[in-house]
């Protein structure tokens, strides 16, 4: 069954007077998301597989400005990132009225509405709550996001993978627990173009590498969700003249 194709003049409307402001889309985030658009969904296409230097070319960017976009486009909910291979990304490409991660003031879609009593992890900043910073740590498992390396707990940092400077969040989708030393070296380079830096000082196996880099793509797709421990449970304490039943 193939897809409606969407009227392209009302697509380019809400692309710039609501999804642009509601996603807060930066230029290079625009041109992809357009160029992805025309090639998916104005084709009759939900999905579409390409690659970072075909659509770099395309648009005329940097590989690294792209690859960023994507991911940033990805977090944002514009895209859905469903596989990637040597082949390149395949793409499910979202059209501005079917993206609800950043709802228009006053809307909340039904399926996101919060229920009572629960967070919504998206909203959630991970680096100003210690429980949260944990849950980021715990998900690497003691290892650090980039070189792989086992670390004790003195020698773990959180990094952000899009730096603040580049307007970063501080979202479990942005954050990675690693080692001092990667932190340090990484500074506001790009985390895949880190990732190759590491690898040609053979901190790296190819295999590796690759498995790096879609953890990154996996990252931004929001498919590594930290575990929150549940909040403690305070137990009042006995009063003195009160003693605990001793049980046989």
């Amino acid at each position: 069954m193939k897809n409606h194709k969407p009227d392209a003049q009302l697509l380019w409307k809400q692309l710039e007077e609501d999804l642009v402001p509601r996603l807060g889309l930066r230029l290079p985030e625009r041109v992809v998301y357009a160029h992805l658009l025309r090639h998916s969904r104005l084709a009759g296409k939900r999905q579409l597989r390409f690659s970072i230097s075909w659509l770099a070319r395309s648009v005329r960017l940097s590989d690294a400005t792209t690859r960023h976009a994507v991911r940033s486009l990805a977090a944002k909910g514009a895209l859905r990132l469903v596989d990637r291979t040597m082949a390149g990304h395949l793409a499910e490409v979202f059209l501005p009225d079917e993206i609800h991660a950043a709802p228009r003031e006053g809307i909340v879609p039904s399926c996101l509405a919060r229920r009572p009593g629960r967070t919504d992890l998206e909203e959630m900043d991970f680096l100003q709550v210690s429980s949260r910073r944990e849950a980021i740590h715990a998900r690497e498992r003691g290892l650090c996001f980039y070189c792989l390396r086992r670390f004790v707990t003195r020698g773990r940092v959180l990094d952000h993978v899009v730096p603040l400077a580049r307007r970063g969040s501080n979202s479990y989708r942005n954050l990675v627990s690693c080692c001092v030393e990667c932190n340090s070296q990484k500074g506001e380079t790009a985390a895949e173009d880190f990732l190759r830096s590491i690898y040609r000082l053979r901190r790296l196996t190819s295999a590796e590498l690759e498995a790096r880099l879609r953890a990154l793509e996996a990252l931004a797709a929001g498919q590594l969700r930290p575990i929150l421990a549940p909040p403690a449970v305070v137990i009042s304490k006995q009063k003195k003249s009160q003693r605990p039943r001793m049980w046989p």
